[in-house]
């Protein structure tokens, strides 16, 4: 198809083409076409309905054979189309089918794909199923990137396989802004884990000074620093996953599942006493001496970094980047831009007296798993710190009290400041009107960063759904402006047109 090595593989018996089927099912995505060819009887329909059942993550689910309606549609959080293709007249009745618009929205599965002659698309997976002696021979050719995508899973499956989980049931969990992606994993004896599969970055484009964006901002590029933070975590008294198995060279790590508790309701809104039970966590967790320097069982010492200067300005910048460009539709000027930078080199030394302690980063609800069986601090559930540092505690606070995906009323986030404030103070020497201070600061650094990421997400990567979050980010950031050190980028904003109470 393209000169990259198709993957072959013995498959015995029905069980384990159905394996196949739940593991290609989870390294699909939207625009995919799968064609399956084979006789009779080879394992197609099998393959298809596992891997359908596994995207609908329901085993029962009836998913009739195509071959008279030709097309059966599914709609899951991947959209699937079954195509049978054998009884096809012409290969032009495929339009009338609705192929281009199922291809559009999801993933095609076709088998008899020789019927369509050569519309189906040329980037396409393509399977084919042989018998073998004792076993069925199953070849898989696609463009590299694909090819890629499907590798990782059996990798995956490998890695399973090599710590006595071969039959293991896997399903898909969540995926997030990064290229880090997460699984459910079933045992036999029916316990569930939890699978991350976090590659190791490549070298990204340089931003500055031969260093990407990644590197300036320090931004975990394999997962050893998620080992690292997890075992101070815990070792400490936090609740952060137990490792079951970890292969920190291939990025794999099979983790304790600690549920799906959260801090919101079942209509997406805060549950204040978690929320006040989360930043009673983090005033312990901000108390708490963390290393610098973390020592490994495989001799590997992980250097927790600075949240310095240059990495939270850097940060800022994204409101110049892409947030400024696209709600004004021209970029900043030289000057606007040495405007911006100048303020904030004014309000990072403002900083510089502030206390510093570990900066979990992204301290909020889509990282806080809420475990009600548990007591104390072990009620919440820690995840997602592998890009942690050390800098000024306001940081976490502001990541929670100004939540990126939930609104936080002005009533609650009064309460979580006065929790938050009552907890440090009783710890000791605490300088109150320093931290308020810092909190204002570290709010419209994140405020701008994540205004800036939003776009980005959407215009770069094409995930337009973190859109939703731009109004809330924008108020925060108003928020934010109410405190006179802020007054500098208020009128910044103001001048080039970022008004904080717009809509997206």
């Amino acid at each position: 198809m393209n000169g990259q090595p198709p993957l072959t593989l013995l498959l015995s018996g029905e069980a384990a083409t159905r394996r196949l089927g739940e593991d290609l099912a989870l390294s699909l995505s939207i625009g995919d076409c799968v064609a399956l060819s084979g006789d009779l009887g080879a394992g197609k329909s099998t393959l298809a309905r596992a891997l359908i059942r596994a995207i609908a993550d329901d085993e029962q689910l009836e998913v009739p054979s195509p071959t008279f309606t030709l097309v059966q549609l599914y709609d899951l959080h991947l959209p699937v189309a079954h195509f049978d293709l054998y009884r096809l007249g012409d290969a032009h009745e495929l339009d009338e089918l609705g192929f281009d618009e199922a291809l559009s929205q999801g993933v095609c599965l076709v088998e008899w794909p020789d019927k369509a002659g050569d519309l189906l698309p040329t980037e396409r997976i393509s399977i084919t199923f042989a018998y073998g002696t004792d076993d069925r021979r199953v070849t898989i050719a696609a463009p590299p990137a694909k090819l890629a995508r499907i590798a990782r899973v059996l990798a995956i499956r490998t890695f399973l396989a090599d710590h006595g989980l071969a039959d293991a049931t896997r399903r898909h969990l969540t995926g997030d802004a990064s290229s880090r992606a997460y699984e459910h994993v079933y045992t036999a004896g029916g316990a569930r884990l939890v699978l991350m599969d976090a590659p190791a970055s490549p070298k990204a484009a340089v931003l500055k000074d031969g260093r990407s964006y990644a590197e300036i901002v320090h931004l975990a590029r394999d997962v050893y620093p998620f080992v690292a933070i997890d075992k101070t975590l815990r070792e400490r008294g936090f609740a952060a996953p137990a490792i079951i198995h970890a292969d920190c060279d291939q990025g794999i790590l099979l983790l304790e599942d600690f549920g799906s508790g959260s801090v919101l309701d079942a209509a997406g809104q805060p549950i204040p006493e978690r929320y006040r039970a989360s930043v009673a966590c983090l005033a312990a967790l901000h108390a708490t001496d963390f290393p610098r320097d973390i020592s490994l069982a495989d001799g590997h010492i992980h250097h927790i970094a600075d949240f310095d200067p240059e990495a939270m300005k850097t940060e800022a910048e994204l409101l110049l980047d892409w947030h400024l460009p696209w709600r004004r539709g021209s970029p900043a000027t030289n000057q606007e831009r040495a405007e911006f930078l100048s303020i904030w080199d004014g309000l990072i030394a403002q900083l510089s007296a502030a206390d510093t302690t570990l900066l979990l980063r992204d301290f909020h609800s889509p990282n806080i798993i809420w475990r009600d069986a548990a007591e104390g601090l072990q009620k919440v559930g820690l995840i997602d710190f592998q890009d942690a540092m050390i800098g000024p505690p306001a940081y976490d606070l502001a990541s929670i009290i100004q939540d990126a995906r939930v609104t936080i009323g002005p009533d609650l986030a009064a309460t979580l400041m006065a929790d938050y404030l009552r907890l440090r103070r009783a710890q000791g020497d605490f300088d109150e009107a320093a931290f308020l201070k810092s909190f204002a600061i570290m709010a419209a650094q994140r405020s701008c960063k994540l205004s800036g990421i939003w776009v980005r997400l959407m215009t770069r990567d094409g995930k337009p759904g973190y859109m939703k979050h731009m109004p809330r980010t924008l108020g925060y950031l108003s928020a934010a402006f109410e405190h006179e050190a802020l007054s500098p980028l208020r009128d910044w904003c103001a001048k080039v047109g970022i008004t904080t109470t717009e809509s997206a």
